[in-house]
């Protein structure tokens, strides 16, 4: 754990030391190109836009669990830093104002502070989003696995809230799908973005049960909802959407289902659940993001279906021609969910 410091946002991810290369291609696996690159026309995908490979000697990305070497690699910084502006955009602003006035009326809040606990924090995008929408002084506890990760995130975090009060932030490495009501103890609020359909039923539950025990609410945005709508429609959506769907869902994940499970095991625990709609709308000006996705989207469902590989280079083709013309619009659906956990001294 780091102390709190105070920082400067950063414009660009740092430079890191020793070989990286997270946009090349992975080597030679079973399957063929498809496996070795995550895309059907031998394209590399950065991780975390869809499956990837990772070559000797090129650092993790973030790993949600402490499984060991053998757990694939979820988010590489650059997917993230890409993905941000399209986050910022599609995080519903319906779900702040229930928030500022739960988090007005906590237990022991008149003259202090609020605590917020970003988990699977990435980069840090939730902080620079929330923390500049909130009043008040806020000290941040940035989770995640990956120490570089947690670098950058505090390295770029905004230093002042809504109000123009103090914002500090602390960094804490560790597995993110353990946290317990203990960790969270003094937390006014739980956050995260894009972590809930990479979760399983039973980690969703842990996290509902940290919550629940430490009293806080917890803004959840941007899971996947596994639902996509793009222009102009094509026979080959609707399969390629069910088998990117399915292998979401690997491992025991809950994929486009987590976010029912979450309101669910939130629910059991006497919270209050709100869930709010924030799709990507991607267009011309999304271009890089946009290709990067549909590389990722595709090569999921090929790397789930290896059947639709005869006609899924095409339809890729097609769809990154349409992309570099400024032709294609992409809805992406996502859900964010509130959940207004009961104070646990019985407050408001």
């Amino acid at each position: 754990m780091t102390r709190p410091t105070t920082t400067q946002p950063a414009a660009a991810i740092p430079a890191q030391p020793g070989p990286r290369d997270v946009t090349g291609a992975a080597p030679a696996t079973p399957g063929g190109d498809m496996a070795a690159t995550g895309s059907t026309d031998g394209a590399s995908v950065i991780p975390g836009a869809g499956p990837a490979g990772r070559r000797p000697g090129e650092r993790a990305t973030v790993r949600l669990r402490d499984t060991g070497e053998d757990e694939p690699p979820r988010y590489a910084p650059e997917w993230l830093q890409l993905r941000e502006p399209a986050d910022a955009a599609a995080r519903s602003y319906d779900l702040l104002d229930p928030l500022r006035i739960r988090l007005a009326n906590l237990p022991g809040r008149s003259g202090s502070g609020l605590v917020v606990h970003d988990v699977g924090c990435g980069t840090g995008s939730m902080g620079r989003w929330l923390a500049p929408r909130l009043d008040g002084t806020q000290h941040w506890v940035l989770h995640d696995r990956d120490p570089y990760l947690l670098h950058f995130a505090a390295v770029a975090s905004p230093r002042s809230a809504a109000d123009g009060s103090h914002v500090t932030v602390e960094t804490r490495r560790g597995d993110v799908a353990r946290l317990t009501p203990d960790a969270l103890a003094g937390a006014s609020l739980v956050t995260a973005s894009a972590l809930l359909d990479v979760l399983t039923r039973e980690e969703i539950g842990a996290l509902a049960a940290a919550c629940a025990g430490a009293g806080c609410p917890a803004l959840l945005t941007l899971s996947v909802a596994g639902r996509v709508e793009l222009t102009e429609p094509h026979p080959l959506d609707a399969e390629i959407t069910e088998a990117f769907n399915a292998h979401q869902r690997r491992g025991g994940l809950l994929g486009p289902d987590a976010v029912t499970a979450a309101a669910e095991a939130f629910t059991e625990h006497g919270a209050t659940v709100r869930l709010n709609p924030s799709p990507w709308r991607l267009g011309p000006e999304h271009a890089a993001l946009t290709e990067q996705w549909l590389r990722g989207w595709v090569g999921a469902a090929v790397e789930e279906r290896p059947e639709l590989a005869e006609h899924a280079g095409a339809y890729l083709a097609e769809r990154l021609e349409a992309c570099a013309a400024g032709k294609l619009g992409v809805v992406v659906h996502h859900t964010d969910l509130l959940a207004l956990c009961r104070p646990v001294d019985g407050g408001a």
